[in-house]
């Protein structure tokens, strides 16, 4: 069996929620992978990063070997930009986490991807308050294209996130 990828992108918008998940895997069963912009925004809302986080600092991605290579059975990417959606939808491959998800698509290893900016108005917890955004229509089409990727899941909400991940979390 193999294990759970998870991925962090600069959203800030169920990131707390997302962590929290992360954390409740067994060490085990789960890496997470850190973008740059992920890395920034932990810190900003003073988000406790595991130390054997592998974090995006190269102009490669050497991680993409354990990709095809049958280590991982699930990547989870939550939360996910508008700017790693959009990568994602339009098959751009420029940095560790868009790259991810092309190896991930290749090897036809299952993606979840949690998007930041799914709905036409999206209440947030900010860094230190609460706050109203408005995504854009390209990024909610962007989402809808998303959805329509062979061997990829798009929840909306934290609960979605759940319930397709229990189906990897309950087995032994």
């Amino acid at each position: 069996m193999g294990k759970i990828a998870w991925g962090i992108t600069g959203a800030g918008h169920f990131l707390r929620e997302s962590m929290e998940l992360y954390s409740a895997i067994p060490e085990d069963r789960a890496d997470l992978f850190v973008s740059r912009a992920g890395g920034e925004v932990l810190k900003i809302y003073s988000v406790k990063q595991p130390e054997n986080a592998v974090y995006d600092s190269t102009a490669s991605t050497a991680s993409c070997r354990a990709f095809a290579s049958g280590a991982y059975e699930l990547f989870v990417i939550a939360p996910a930009t508008s700017n790693s959606v959009a990568k994602f939808a339009l098959g751009i491959s420029d940095c560790m986490m868009s790259t991810l998800f092309a190896q991930c698509g290749k090897s036809r290893v299952p993606i979840i991807v949690l998007p930041s900016d799914a709905e036409e108005s999206v209440d947030s917890m900010g860094a230190t308050k609460p706050m109203k955004v408005y995504p854009r229509p390209i990024d909610l089409e962007n989402v809808e294209k998303l959805k329509n990727f062979p061997n990829v899941r798009v929840p909306l909400t934290i609960a979605e996130l759940k319930g397709f991940l229990s189906a990897y979390l309950t087995r032994s």
